[in-house]
């Protein structure tokens, strides 16, 4: 008798806390860190002001959780593009089903994108602890794999292949806005989307490939 109560008190904090989250995400997303309070997050989840103590331990605490609950791990980001057996094709592939998979999550990709672009603009640390860690890990990993399907060490043109080919991908994900307006049938709909990835991974396909040419006849 005493672990229904237990379940339903755990899977109602679960609930409170999403609450919580997607309110900070819209609120943060819209007006910015200082100028959101945590009363204003509170009423909008429908919850009271101690719990974001009690999840999140302040308004900071609950604003890098906004940021960061939804990002998968970087490692599982990795697994999707460095596997050995993979072709050039396959790891591009994986490489931009990564990227782009958290756009397919609907209104809370579009929250956590807005949220992370204000935090770019404003930033209070978040952002540069990303870089440090997940976006550098895939970064490293990215650079490995191109390197090794060029059959070359890491040098700076593989860093600068690396960049070239997320770029690609960044557009979608910063740029949604144009794409939207100028074609918003490229964006219409998660299949849509998902077009995109082999799409991208040709175009990447051919940087690599012209990259591994201009190495070739530079050695001959």
């Amino acid at each position: 008798m005493i672990e229904k109560p237990l379940r339903k008190s755990r899977a109602d904090g679960e609930q409170s806390r999403e609450r919580l989250l997607l309110a900070a995400m819209k609120l943060f997303a819209e007006q910015g860190f200082a100028r959101t309070s945590t009363r204003e997050i509170a009423l909008a989840a429908g919850a009271n002001v101690a719990a974001i103590s009690y999840y999140f331990g302040d308004k900071a605490g609950l604003y890098k959780a906004a940021l960061t609950d939804f990002l998968p791990p970087p490692q599982k980001n990795i697994e999707m593009f460095d596997q050995p057996h993979f072709t050039l094709r396959q790891a591009l592939e994986g490489y931009y089903a990564q990227l782009l998979g958290p756009l397919l999550e609907g209104e809370e990709a579009e929250l956590c994108m807005r949220l992370w672009l204000r935090e770019v603009l404003e930033p209070r640390g978040v952002w540069a602890e990303e870089l440090n860690t997940g976006i550098r890990a895939e970064h490293i990993a990215f650079a490995g794999v191109l390197a090794r399907h060029l059959g070359v060490p890491v040098d700076d043109e593989v860093h600068r292949l690396v960049h070239a080919c997320a770029s690609l991908g960044v557009h979608l994900m910063i740029g949604a806005d144009v794409i939207e307006a100028l074609t918003p049938q490229l964006l219409a709909s998660p299949d849509a989307l998902r077009a995109w990835i082999p799409k991208l991974a040709g175009y990447a396909e051919a940087i690599v490939l012209a990259e591994q040419e201009k190495r070739q006849k530079g050695a001959a």
